[in-house]
Parts: C-alpha cells; sequence; structure tokens
C-alpha cells in the first residue's frame, strides 16, 4: 500500500470514527436511560416474567400458589330444582382474578348430563370464593355427580390463562355476625348481622350461605344481595329454604363477595 493509500485510508478510519462516535454515545446514553416499566416488553426490575411480577400489577401465574377447587356439589332445592356450589381456595393473599369464565356441568345416576351452566365469576385474594348458580331445572331428573371447570374465557374465545393481578378484598371491611338458625324441619331460614366497619360505603354485595353436617359435609347452599352497605350501620340478611333439610346442622359459612379491585403496584403478594 503506497502512502497515499494509508493516508486516505486513515482519513476514512478517521471520519468513521467520528461519526460512529457522534451516533453512538447519545444512542447508548438513551437505550440506557429509559426507564424500566411493567410494559416495555423486557423482564427486568425483579419480574417473575416479562412485565409480570416485580413491582407490576400484572402477575406471573407460575409464581403464585396454585387455586384450587375444594369441592363442588349441587343441592335439590325443590322437585326438579337444584343449586350448583363451588369453593374456590386462593391462597394468595394480595393476589386475584378480576373476571374468570366457569361452567357447571351436573349428571343423573347414569353419568348422563342433565343440565349445564356457564357465567362469570372472580376469585378473591387469599380466601375461599364460593360461585353459585341457583334455579337451575333439571326436569324430573335427580343429580348424583357435579362437575365444575373454571376457565378464562368461554370456549371459543382467545385466551390460555387466567389473569392474575395484584388485588384487594374490598369485603374484607365487612363482619359478620349473630347467625341464628331456625326451622330446619319445615322451613329452614338462616339471620345473620352484617355491618360495613370501614370508611366508605359498599355497593351491591352478594353473600352466600353454606350449611354443613356435623361431620363437614356441605347439605345447603342459597344467595343473598345487599345494593348497599354504609358505614357504622349494622343491617340483617336472611337465607330461606322452601323444603326441611335433610341432616342436622353443625355450622354455617357465610361470605361477603365484592369483586376485587386492582392494588397499587408497590405491594406485594
Amino acid at each position: 500500500m503506497s502512502w497515499a493509500s494509508r493516508r486516505r485510508a486513515t482519513y476514512l478510519g478517521g471520519v468513521f470514527v467520528f461519526f460512529a462516535l457522534l451516533i453512538g454515545i447519545p444512542l447508548l446514553y438513551y437505550v440506557f436511560s429509559i426507564p424500566e416499566t411493567c410494559s416495555d416488553g423486557i423482564r427486568n426490575q425483579g419480574e417473575t416474567a416479562v412485565d409480570e411480577g416485580g413491582p407490576c400489577l400484572n402477575l406471573d401465574p407460575e409464581s403464585l400458589s396454585p387455586a384450587a377447587t375444594l369441592w363442588v356439589r349441587s343441592f335439590k332445592v325443590r322437585d326438579g330444582s337444584y343449586t350448583s356450589v363451588a369453593y374456590v381456595q386462593n391462597p394468595n393473599p394480595a393476589a386475584g382474578v378480576a373476571s374468570a369464565h366457569y361452567r357447571f356441568g351436573l349428571y343423573d345416576s347414569a353419568n348422563v348430563l342433565v343440565a349445564e351452566r356457564e357465567g362469570d365469576t372472580f376469585i378473591m385474594p387469599g380466601g375461599v370464593t364460593p360461585v353459585l348458580f341457583a334455579g337451575i331445572d333439571t326436569g324430573n331428573r335427580n343429580v348424583v355427580r357435579t362437575y365444575f371447570q373454571l376457565t378464562d374465557l368461554p370456549a371459543g374465545q382467545a385466551g390460555d390463562k387466567l389473569a392474575w393481578k395484584r388485588m384487594t378484598n374490598p369485603a374484607s371491611t365487612i363482619r359478620i355476625s349473630n347467625q341464628q338458625i331456625s326451622d330446619t324441619n319445615t322451613v329452614p331460614r338462616i339471620t345473620a348481622r352484617v355491618e360495613n366497619v370501614g370508611f366508605a360505603p359498599l355497593h351491591n354485595i352478594s353473600f352466600v350461605a353454606v350449611a354443613f353436617d356435623p361431620y363437614g359435609n356441605a347439605i345447603a347452599a342459597s344467595g343473598t344481595a345487599l345494593p348497599d352497605l354504609v358505614s357504622a350501620t349494622p343491617t340483617q340478611i336472611t337465607f330461606t329454604w322452601p323444603q326441611p333439610f335433610l341432616a342436622s346442622v353443625g355450622r354455617v359459612d357465610i361470605t361477603a363477595l365484592m369483586p376485587p379491585k386492582e392494588a397499587p403496584q408497590s405491594d406485594t403478594p
């Protein structure tokens, strides 16, 4: 290579380095100065999956304790009419699901499908969420087995998992006391006192009551609702059945249900 060629190569190399520094330094500064977020498509800031976990509202299901159906059962209310209930347990104290689709399948003694019902529910954080569907018509057929499935979306729609998020339970400020059971051999009736011990009024609260025999087996279930529950104003709720219970009552669970609310991203599940 001649002296002139070397000089030309040195000049071009210098120009290349100059423009590389001119463009590269601001570009690197821009890239490394971008704040990490929960929507940047990168697994960073302590996330357990891309944009899930860490400080993010959305949570990675693989990092949570799995929710499970404790039991599912259909209760005969009268001939040809049943109420189906499933107990869904979520052991994660600050993680919940705002919307989940469910399906009940009721089968007779020959394992033939008698009735099927679908609906939408939620999963409360850190506890049991009763899922209740009342008034299921079965004609003249008796139900001996009930199937329950909890999915992300109805069949045929897109989606592959429940959307777990950091959530709080707005019904946690409801206190239930003074449960009274009467007329179990004729037209059973359960009453209870409910009180909102929080400061904010609550709206559209559902209640599910499940009666258990002394051995812990569920024998009956019913639901009721209150449109409003203001602070420090006790109210009575009532559950009734048209026919006698077939076993003595050992205990009653009454659960207050409200859709969970998204929690601040600084909370931890």
